[in-house]
């Protein structure tokens, strides 16, 4: 796993890695042991919803942390074709010196 710069965003893969083996956890030992009586269950399906909302705000966090600083990882010819071309231009660093 790479390392990551920003401590929010290492924060968030660790609890992302926990909430999701806690879920796994309360499903396997619902469905290993049966959920006694109906209060029983909905505390359990309380839990598991619960981390459910926190998995998902930690994914869209390091999703959108990594939509802002990860290079593309290919440069096939679809991902090359998709890109707009009109507004590039390799001198636009430079400003052009009028010609003479």
């Amino acid at each position: 796993m790479v390392a990551d710069s920003d401590s929010r965003i290492a924060w968030h893969r660790v609890q992302l890695r926990k909430n999701r083996e806690a879920v796994r956890a309360l499903e396997t030992a619902r469905f290993t042991s049966g959920d006694m009586g109906p209060k029983a269950a909905a505390a359990t399906g309380g839990k598991i919803g619960e981390l459910r909302r926190k998995i998902a705000e930690s994914e869209r966090c390091i999703a959108e942390y990594e939509k802002r600083t990860r290079r593309p990882l290919t440069t096939d010819f679809n991902t090359l074709a998709n890109v707009s071309w009109s507004n590039w231009d390799a001198s636009s660093a430079q400003p052009r010196k009028a010609a003479r």
